[in-house]
This record gives structure tokens, sequence and C-alpha cells, in this order.
């Protein structure tokens, strides 16, 4: 596990490496896409590169990591249309080449399962963007989440649904009790994972991901267990961590070479 201390704008022009160098060198790599407000910089900065650079997405395929169960079509809020607001409709990826699990499903069991199968027919994922939640989700795999788990359907927590009451106009009821993510077990197939998180109220789970026992009580310590996780994060989600001058000590020794 990698950890790079930085500003917000530096962790997203270091994710935005990542993914332009696997799509420079494989144009029809599969890519893995997080909602939530981590990500948001980086996709801006991929944005960017795409307008003014000529980084092309138009082989490439992409899956998202959960989705809601029940918002409309149109809800602004469901998380295939975010995508398409803050990534896929800016750029050009081509139609039907961003998949997401399916909340509207009559069978919600059966959607799941036909998800995991698209991304193993796929060749799976080869770069997933992760955020990580206060206490400790990845996805939506809540604490008490199986490290063996895959696509399924998940209750919200309360403490989840009040974090993400400020994408409903601060309503905690607004917010979908339900959804369907990808398992611990899904993510953990990922080739390489990189997860962000920024302000101090992720110190926590930063502190537990990173140098934490491996426990349920914090799903995101899994990927402790993972051959290449990337974790990107600024100065007040590191405040927590023990060993941020080691981490500093050994980014600023990397040979030129050598990315993340």
């Amino acid at each position: 596990m990698e950890v790079v201390i930085a500003g917000v704008p530096e962790l997203a022009r270091l994710a935005a490496d990542a993914i332009e160098r696997l799509l420079r060198a494989r144009p029809d790599a599969v890519l893995g896409l997080a909602t939530g407000s981590s990500p948001l910089a980086v996709y801006d900065e991929l944005v960017r590169r795409h307008e003014q650079e000529g980084l092309s997405f138009a082989q490439a395929r992409a899956f998202m990591l959960d989705e809601y169960v029940g918002l409309p079509v149109d809800h602004p809020e469901r998380y295939r249309n975010v995508i398409e607001t803050e990534l896929a409709g800016r750029v050009d990826l081509a139609p039907g080449s961003v998949r997401g699990p399916d909340g509207l499903a009559a069978d919600l069991p059966a959607a799941c399962a036909a998800y995991e199968q698209a991304i193993v027919d796929a060749g799976g994922v080869d770069l997933q963007l992760l955020g990580i939640g206060t206490d400790g989700h990845v996805a939506f795999n809540e604490p008490g989440s199986s490290f063996a788990s895959r696509t399924r359907i998940k209750t919200l927590t309360h403490q989840t649904r009040v974090d993400n009451a400020r994408f409903f106009g601060g309503d905690v009821d607004a917010v979908p009790q339900h959804c369907l993510t990808q398992g611990l077990g899904t993510i953990m197939a990922a080739r390489h994972l990189v997860l962000l998180a920024s302000g101090r109220g992720k110190a926590e789970a930063v502190h537990q991901l990173v140098e934490g026992p491996v426990s349920a009580l914090w799903p995101a310590t899994i990927l402790q267990h993972h051959p290449h996780v990337t974790v990107l994060v600024d100065e007040a989600a590191a405040s927590r961590l023990q060993l941020a001058g080691y981490y500093r000590e050994t980014f600023d020794a990397k040979p030129r070479w050598q990315t993340i």
C-alpha cells in the first residue's frame, strides 16, 4: 500500500496520471468509477486532458461501484446520472460503455448477479477509483460487510445517509435506505485500486485503513491485502496517521521512473 500526502489538486493530478498512462498503453482498458465528492477533481482533470491534450476514452469501458435502489431514472442523484454529468457526458466514452448496477430492476438479486458477470466478461477492472466513508465503508460496504462479498443489495447505515444528505438538500429522509453495491470481494479483484480522501472528517477512517488491524468494523482495511493500492490523502485526512513522516519520505525518494 502506497500512501501519498499532498494537496487536493496534486492528488487529482496523480490519479489522472495513472488513468492516462493506462489508457495510452491500453485504449480499451476497463475503468472503475466512483461517485461522491472524492473523485470530482480527478474527473475535472481528465476532462481537461481530453479537451486540451487529446486523451481519448473512445475504446474504454467503465463500471460503477454502486447505485441507489428506487431512485427514478431522471433523478439527479441517481449515480448513473451523476457519472454522466461529471465524466461520461464530458469525454468521448461511447454510448453504453458505462455500466452500473440496476437499482430499478424487478429482480434485484438477478440484476446483481448479471452485473458481476458483466465485469468478468469484460476481463475485470484495470483501475478502480475509490472513496472512503467516515465509518470506513468503501462503495456501500458498511461495517460488518463480508470481505468475500460480491455485488448485492445493502441497507445503508444512518451515518452514511447523514453523510450523503448534502446531495439531497440536507434531507436525510430523502436519501434511499437501500443500494446495490459491488462487494469487497469484487473490489479486491480489480488490478489497481486508487483511493482518495480529503478533510479531517476522513482522518480516523484513513488511519484505520492504513495503520489499523484488518477488521469488518472498518471494511476498507481489507485493502491492506491487495497487491497494488494507492491511497491519496490531503493533510487533513492524513492528520491521524502515525507514520505520516515515513510516507512523505518514501514518496519523495521514489525513483523518477516509478509511478503510483
